[in-house]
Formats: C-alpha cells, sequence, structure tokens
C-alpha cells in the first residue's frame, strides 16, 4: 500500500486500540488507579520498569508495590524511614531484586524531597527545539544513577541510548505522562515535554509489525531502529507519531493471540 493508505490503516487501528478496554489488562491500569500526580508518576514509572514478561506477572508485582506503599505511593516516597524499607526485601520481579528496589526508593526519595514532579527529572535535559527524546533519556539515566554507591547491578533496569538500548520501557512511560487526547488511556498530565518529541516503545510485536509494513529497514533491533521508526511515524503525524504505538502493538498482540 502508498503512504495515503498507510496512514489511513494504521490510524484507524490507532482509533482501535486506544480505547479504555484497553486498560483493564495493561501495566497501565495500575497508575489509573489514582488521581495525584506524584502518585501516578511514583507507580507509572516503578511498573513501567519492571514491564518485561507476562502482563499479569507485571500487574501482579505492582500491585505488591502498591500494597507495601500503604495504597499511597507519593506520601510514603517522601515520608518513609530507613526502618520501613525492610519489607521490600521480600520485593522481587523476575531479575529485579532487593538491592534494585531499595535504590529505587533511595532515589524516589532523593527526588521528590527536591522537585514536586518526576517531569523534572527528564525535561531538565531537553530543549523545546530538540526533535525528540533522546537527551532526556541520556540525561535521566546519569541523574539515576548519581547518588552515592549506586548498585551496579541496578543500572540494567533502567536503558539509555548510550548502550544503543531500545528504551522501550522509558518510552513507554514518558507516552503515558506525556500524550494528550480524549480517550482515557495515556495520562497527558506533563507539559514540558512535547508530544512530537515522543519515540515509539519498540518491543517485539511493534518491532514486527513495523517491519512488515516497511516503517523499519534497519536489520538489528536497537535505539537506530527506534529513530528510524519514529521519524517513519513522525512522517504520518508529526505532532503526535507515538499514538501509532497503539495500532501497531494492538496488531501485534492481536495476531500473536490468535485473535487477527
Amino acid at each position: 500500500m502508498n503512504r495515503q493508505q498507510l496512514k489511513a490503516f494504521l490510524d484507524e487501528k490507532r482509533d482501535e486500540y486506544n480505547q479504555p478496554n484497553f486498560i483493564k489488562d495493561d501495566p497501565i491500569s495500575l497508575p489509573h488507579q489514582f488521581t495525584k500526580l506524584q502518585d501516578i508518576e511514583i507507580i507509572g514509572f516503578w511498573v513501567a520498569m519492571l514491564a518485561w514478561g507476562r502482563r499479569t506477572s507485571i500487574i501482579n508485582s505492582g500491585k505488591r508495590l502498591i500494597k507495601l506503599m500503604d495504597n499511597a505511593p507519593y506520601d510514603f516516597i517522601k515520608n518513609h524511614q530507613e526502618k520501613d524499607r525492610k519489607a521490600f526485601l521480600e520485593f522481587k520481579h523476575r531479575t529485579f531484586q532487593p538491592t534494585d528496589t531499595l535504590y529505587f526508593l533511595e532515589f524516589l526519595q532523593h527526588h521528590y524531597q527536591k522537585q514536586d514532579s518526576l517531569e523534572e527529572a527528564f525535561s531538565q535535559h531537553l530543549q523545546a527545539s530538540d526533535l525528540h527524546i533522546e537527551k532526556a533519556l541520556i540525561g535521566f539515566h546519569q541523574l539515576f544513577f548519581s547518588l552515592p554507591h549506586a548498585p551496579q547491578r541496578t543500572r540494567k533496569h533502567i536503558a539509555t541510548p548510550v548502550r544503543k538500548s531500545t528504551c522501550k520501557r522509558l518510552c513507554m512511560f514518558l507516552r503515558w505522562m506525556v500524550r494528550k487526547d480524549t480517550q482515557g488511556v495515556d495520562f497527558g498530565l506533563w507539559e514540558k515535554i512535547k508530544p512530537s518529541q515522543l519515540l515509539l516503545p519498540l518491543d517485539v510485536h511493534v518491532d514486527r509489525i513495523a517491519r512488515r509494513y516497511g516503517l523499519v529497514s534497519r536489520k538489528q533491533t536497537d535505539w537506530k531502529t527506534v529513530l528510524e521508526l519514529s521519524a517513519s511515524l513522525r512522517a504520518l503525524d508529526k505532532s503526535d507519531p507515538a499514538a501509532y504505538d497503539f495500532a501497531l502493538f494492538g496488531i501485534g498482540v492481536t495476531e500473536s493471540q490468535g485473535l487477527g
């Protein structure tokens, strides 16, 4: 199909999958339990960083985190004391271990004692003129591990373009927080990063469907692939390229479940 036909097809699929009924079976359902900005940020960020493996497993781990934070993430993060972290020593999700959990708690508390929002941790590294969020992701990674004695092993849980990672989970989290529409899936709570600067969360489903429709030609799947895919989609909608994540992911998941 030509470019105009491809855009029409992807627009239709975007609208089909960008619906509230998408929420209940997705990790984004957990931050949707909250209304306060900081609660949404904290749970959204942490759940996004755990988002590999089965979605049911991710959601169950997120629910355990919320319970450990007494169902009030922001209040817990900002006001908890060292002794309150003991309960988290039993928290694990796949390769995410207690050492990682304790450092996440330390960084988040340190950040929220200085800033009102997690947005600043990303946006301070980005200019309005920047085409996309690469600098925000690199700067966030450096900031996140800037505290004394940051565990080396925890670095694998926060991606960076410097390592040529696709940064799928960070791109997904930023999509949640930045994209604005009336559909009720993404939150659109952050103002300092523009939807036009977002990049696609590139997982196996998105990668496969993007290649099928000629949106990616690069053989490898790495950071440059993310940039290529996002550029292709920006050509279809320069103001909101990440909206096509719904289309590509939705098509891929539906096919993998044998529903296509």
